[in-house]
C-alpha cells in the first residue's frame, strides 16, 4: 500500500480536543502529553473547576446544561475549530461510537481519533455485526434472521434467551428471559432502556449459555491495514451485566485458545477496515468454544489491564495511528507479563441495590505502591500526593469515581494487592461500593479459575450486609470528642481538668443515639503493650466501651485492634472501618419522635434520578412487591415496590420529575387501614 496516499499520509497532531470529561478525559490528557501534543478540555458548568480541566493546557465551555454538552457533536466540532485543534478524541462515551460524528470530524478536517464511519456502522450495531462476523468465519450465537419477529425467534430459539439493545452496551437494554410469558414484558422494558440510552430500541435474542464468561480481546489497526491482537480480558464478574471487575490475561486460557480467539478478532477487524483500537467480545463456553457477542469501536473502561500485562500504552497508540504512523508491533513482539486486576469505583450503595449516590464528598485519599496504578478524576490539591478536600459527585453523569489497577506477577498477589488498595481507600461523604468490591477479591468463588458471568449473582446473596454496631458507634462517639477536645488545647500534657465529658446526639445508621463520652487519661505502657495517645470511655444504651487510639490510624476497641479513618466537615462525620463505612448527623437535640415514614406508609426516593414511569393511580389496589414507581439513574431503570399490599393514597409526583434521596414519592395505606 501507497503510504504516500491521502488515507495513509502522516497528518501530525499538535493539539488534540479531548471531546468527555472524568477520569478518561484525564488519562488522555496523560498520553497526549506524553506525545507532546497540547490538549483542550472542554466543560459543562458543573464541571467548570474538575481535574480534566486544571489538566488541559486550553478549556473550553461546551452547552447550557449539565447534560448535553459533552454530546452535542455540532458544539464539539465547532469548539475544535476556534482552538485550532488539529483532531478530537472522543474518549468512550456516546461519541466514540458514533459514525455522525466520526464522518462530521472528518468532513471539517479535524482527524477523529477512532475509526472511520463505515466501520461504526457496520460494527456499531450487533445484528449487522454478527452479519460481518459469520462472513468472516468467527464463530457465532443463532439469533433472530431478517424478516423474523423476535417472537417467532424466541418460540425457534427456545427458553431461556437473552434479549439485548441492537445498539450500545454497557449491559443497557439487556434482559434474561426464563419463560415464554415473560417475554413481551422483557421486550418492553430493554426497548425503554435502548431509546433512553442509545437513542435506537431496536432488539435482538440469543439463546442464554449457562456458566459461560465473558472474555473480550484488544485489538490495534493501522491505516496501512496492519492489525495485531494484544491478547483477552476476562469480564466476567458482573452486576446487572456491567462490569465490576475485569482481569488479563483471562484465567484458564492458554496459548492456543488465546490464539484462536485473537485471530478471530483480527479476521473481523480486517473484514471492515477498522483502524485504532478496539474490542472484539465473546462469550466462552464451559468447554472452551468461543462465540461473537459485539465489538466495542473505540476504548474500553478497562484497557488498563492489557496495558499492565503488555506494556503497551493503548492511548498513545491510538493517537499515533489517528496521526498515520504505521504499528511498530508485530504480533510476534506482543508478550504478557504477569496477571493484572482493575475495580470500578463507583458512587453507589450496593447494599441498596446498587443505587447511585450523588453529592459532596469533603475528604479523599487514593493509595499508592507497587504495582498500583489508580486512574482518577478527584480535583489535584497543591502539594498533596492522592489527598485532597471536597469534591461533588454530580447525578447528571457516570457514578464511576476511580479505578484501581493492580498488576504482579502472578493472580493471587494482583488480587492481594488490589484488596490493600481498596481498604486503604478513603472517600469520606458519600457511599461508594469500596468494600463491595472488597467482599468480591475475598469471596472463595472468585479465586476460581473459570468463573462465570453468573457467578456474583449466586454468591451475593450470602454475604452479611455490613451494619453498625454499637463499637461503631463508640469509636466514633470517641473521635468526635477528642477532636472537640484537641480544639481547646494540647492533649498531651493532660492537666487536671481531666476527665473532659462530652455528650453527643447522633443521628446515624442505626438511628438518634446519645452516647456519653469522657476522656481520661491513657494507661500506662504496659498495661496494653502499647504507647496510647488518648483513651475514652463511651457510656451507649447503660453499656461501657472503652476506646485507646495508638496512633495514626490505629485503635483497641473493647480490647479488640481496629484500623479506622475519621473525618468531619460541619455537623457530619464519616467512619471508615473494616468492612463497614457510614456517615452519622450530629445533632443539637432528639428530634419529636414520631411513626416511621415506612409505618405511615410515606415511600421516599432512596436515589438521585428522573421519573420514568408512574405504574399506579390513587384509589388503586397492589400486591406487595409491586411496583409502584420507574426511576431512571444512569440510564438505568430502578423500580418502588410496595412493602406491602395496600391502596394507593396520593402520588406526590410525576414523571419527568427529577428526584434526591429522600423526596416524597407516593403515600401508601395498608388495607387494614381505615383511610384505605
Amino acid at each position: 500500500m501507497n503510504t504516500d496516499s491521502p488515507a495513509t499520509a502522516i497528518r501530525p497532531i499538535r493539539r488534540l480536543l479531548v471531546a468527555n470529561r472524568g477520569e478518561i478525559a484525564c488519562r488522555i490528557i496523560e498520553a497526549a502529553r506524553a506525545l507532546g501534543i497540547e490538549t483542550v478540555a472542554v466543560f459543562s458548568p458543573v464541571d467548570r473547576l474538575a481535574r480534566h480541566v486544571a489538566m488541559a493546557d486550553l478549556a473550553l465551555p461546551v452547552g447550557h446544561d449539565a447534560s448535553q454538552g459533552y454530546l452535542d457533536g455540532a458544539a464539539l466540532v465547532a469548539a475544535a475549530l476556534r482552538a485550532q485543534a488539529q483532531a478530537i478524541h472522543p474518549g468512550y462515551g456516546f461519541l466514540s461510537e458514533n459514525p455522525d460524528f466520526s464522518a462530521a470530524c472528518e468532513a471539517a478536517g479535524l482527524v477523529f481519533v477512532g475509526p472511520g464511519a463505515d466501520a461504526m456502522r457496520a460494527l456499531g450495531n450487533k445484528t449487522r455485526a454478527k452479519s460481518v462476523a459469520q462472513q468472516a468465519q468467527v464463530p457465532c450465537l443463532p439469533a433472530a434472521v431478517s424478516g423474523e419477529s423476535l417472537n417467532e425467534a424466541a418460540a425457534r430459539l427456545g427458553y431461556p434467551l437473552m434479549v439485548k439493545a441492537a445498539a450500545g452496551g454497557g449491559g443497557r437494554g439487556m434482559r434474561r428471559v426464563a419463560r415464554a410469558q415473560d417475554l413481551e414484558q422483557a421486550l418492553a422494558g430493554a426497548r425503554v432502556e435502548a431509546l433512553a440510552g442509545f437513542g435506537s430500541d431496536e432488539l435482538l435474542i440469543e439463546p442464554w449459555v449457562e456458566h459461560a464468561r465473558h472474555v473480550e480481546v484488544q485489538v490495534l489497526a493501522d491505516r496501512h491495514g496492519h492489525i495485531i491482537h494484544l491478547g483477552e480480558r476476562d469480564c466476567s464478574t458482573q452486576r446487572r451485566h456491567q462490569k465490576i471487575l475485569e482481569e488479563a490475561p483471562a484465567p484458564g486460557v492458554d496459548d492456543a485458545l488465546r490464539a484462536a480467539m485473537g485471530d478471530a478478532a483480527v479476521r473481523l477487524a480486517g473484514a471492515v477496515g477498522y483502524v485504532g483500537a478496539g474490542t472484539v467480545e465473546f462469550l466462552l463456553h464451559p468447554d472452551n468454544r468461543f462465540s461473537f457477542l459485539e465489538m466495542n469501536t473505540r476504548l474500553q473502561v478497562e484497557h488498563p489491564v492489557t496495558e499492565a500485562v503488555t506494556g503497551i500504552d493503548l492511548v498513545q497508540w491510538q493517537l499515533r495511528i489517528a496521526a498515520g504512523e504505521p504499528l511498530t508491533l508485530q504480533q510476534a513482539d506482543i508478550r504478557w507479563h504477569g496477571h493484572a486486576i482493575e475495580a470500578r469505583l463507583c458512587a453507589e450503595d450496593a447494599d441498596q441495590g446498587f443505587a447511585p449516590q450523588a453529592g459532596d464528598a469533603w475528604h479523599w485519599h487514593l493509595p499508592a505502591g507497587p504495582g498500583l496504578r489508580i486512574d482518577h478524576a478527584f480535583p489535584t490539591q497543591p502539594g498533596t500526593t492522592g489527598a485532597g478536600t471536597w469534591f461533588t459527585v454530580s447525578p447528571h453523569y457516570d457514578s464511576m469515581l476511580a479505578k484501581l489497577i493492580a498488576h504482579a506477577p502472578d493472580r493471587a498477589l494482583a488480587i492481594e494487592r488490589l484488596a490493600d488498595a481498596l481498604a486503604r481507600t478513603e472517600v469520606h461523604g458519600l457511599v461508594t461500593n469500596r468494600a463491595f468490591l472488597a467482599r468480591c477479591l475475598r469471596d472463595p468463588a472468585f479465586t476460581t479459575p473459570t468463573l462465570s458471568t453468573g457467578w456474583l449473582a449466586l454468591a451475593q446473596p450470602g454475604w452479611p450486609a455490613p451494619a453498625a454496631d454499637a463499637g461503631w458507634t463508640a469509636l466514633l462517639a470517641a473521635c468526635i470528642v477528642r477532636e472537640r477536645a484537641a480544639r481547646h488545647g494540647p492533649l498531651g500534657g493532660w492537666a487536671a481538668t481531666l476527665p473532659l465529658p462530652g455528650r453527643l446526639v447522633l443521628q446515624g445508621p442505626d438511628g438518634i443515639v446519645e452516647p456519653a463520652v469522657t476522656i481520661d487519661r491513657p494507661p500506662e505502657r504496659g498495661a496494653h503493650e502499647v504507647v496510647a495517645d488518648w483513651s475514652c470511655e463511651v457510656t451507649l444504651d447503660g453499656n461501657a466501651h472503652r476506646v485507646i487510639r495508638q496512633g495514626g490510624h490505629q485503635a483497641l476497641l473493647d480490647d479488640v485492634p481496629v484500623a479506622y479513618r475519621y473525618s468531619r466537615h460541619g455537623a457530619q462525620a464519616w467512619l471508615q472501618t473494616t468492612p463497614f463505612e457510614a456517615g452519622a448527623l450530629l445533632l443539637d437535640h432528639r428530634p419529636t419522635n414520631r411513626d416511621s415514614d415506612l409505618a405511615s406508609g410515606q415511600l421516599r426516593a432512596n436515589l438521585h434520578g428522573r421519573v420514568a414511569r408512574i405504574n399506579v393511580a390513587p384509589g388503586e389496589q397492589v400486591e406487595a412487591g409491586q411496583s409502584l414507581i420507574t426511576i431512571e439513574a444512569m440510564k438505568i431503570e430502578h423500580r418502588i415496590d410496595a412493602p406491602w399490599a395496600g391502596r394507593v393514597q396520593t402520588c406526590q409526583c410525576q414523571p419527568g420529575d427529577q428526584v434526591r434521596p429522600g423526596d416524597e414519592l407516593l403515600l401508601l395505606a395498608a388495607l387494614d387501614d381505615p383511610a384505605a
